[in-house]
């Protein structure tokens, strides 16, 4: 072990200890700060060199942004249902999405979700079991259900909002009304791209997709 990766230690630890006090209280918090630091570094194009890759930097790093956020939404939206009765995962988009309309076929459902089958089933059954949704015959098509919101469901929609609305406040974070609008227009572009494929091009392959559009 030579000096200067000594010093290099030193001086590591004591710019975490100016910057974030009293933030390493052990060698596992120290090991979680240089992954950490590491992390940030390491980019898209980096990546591409280390394993000589093709790498739409901009895209990746959009890409990986989106997954994030993905992923802090869904811990944030798991704190907001967790003292909701009948409510976990996904459950809650479920019953907002029939809110606004009197029923709605499974199926119907499931793709205003954006789920494969067997997960919006699995859903809506658990919905079902814990009195949030029931189910009744379809006027037209007998072979099919409709579902709709219980008045248990609505009194529970209505309270889970409460919390569900703080998280989306949290979620947008510190940025300006501005910001916030063309986030707004720029997600509600994409997803309209993304909602297209969705339907129509569920079972093509990833080139197929990626010629859909010229893109």
């Amino acid at each position: 072990m030579n000096a200067k990766f000594l010093i290099e230690l030193i001086q590591k630890a004591d710019f975490l200890e100016q910057k974030h006090p009293n933030k390493i209280q052990s060698i596992e918090d120290f090991r979680m700060y240089l992954n950490e630091e590491f992390y940030e570094t390491e980019s898209p194009k980096n990546l591409s060199k280390k394993f000589d890759l093709h790498v739409y930097d901009l895209e990746n790093e959009i890409a990986k942004q989106v997954i994030l956020l993905g992923r802090y939404s869904k811990h944030l939206i798991k704190k907001a249902i967790d003292n909701h009765e009948g409510l976990s995962n996904d459950d809650f988009t479920y019953l907002f999405r029939l809110m606004d309309c009197e029923s709605a076929s499974k199926m119907q459902l499931i793709e205003k979700n954006a789920h494969e089958k067997q997960t919006g089933m699995e859903i809506i059954k658990r919905l079902i079991y814990n009195g949030l949704l029931s189910e009744k015959e379809h006027e037209t098509d007998k072979r099919s259900k409709l579902v709709f919101v219980t008045e248990k469901g609505k009194m529970v929609f209505e309270k889970a909002m409460n919390d569900i609305t703080k998280v989306s406040k949290i979620m947008c974070g510190t940025l300006a009304n501005d910001d916030k609008q063309t986030l707004l227009n720029t997600l509600k572009t994409l997803n309209t791209f993304h909602h297209t494929i969705y339907k129509e091009k569920k079972q093509a392959t990833l080139q197929e997709i990626e010629d859909f559009g010229s893109l």
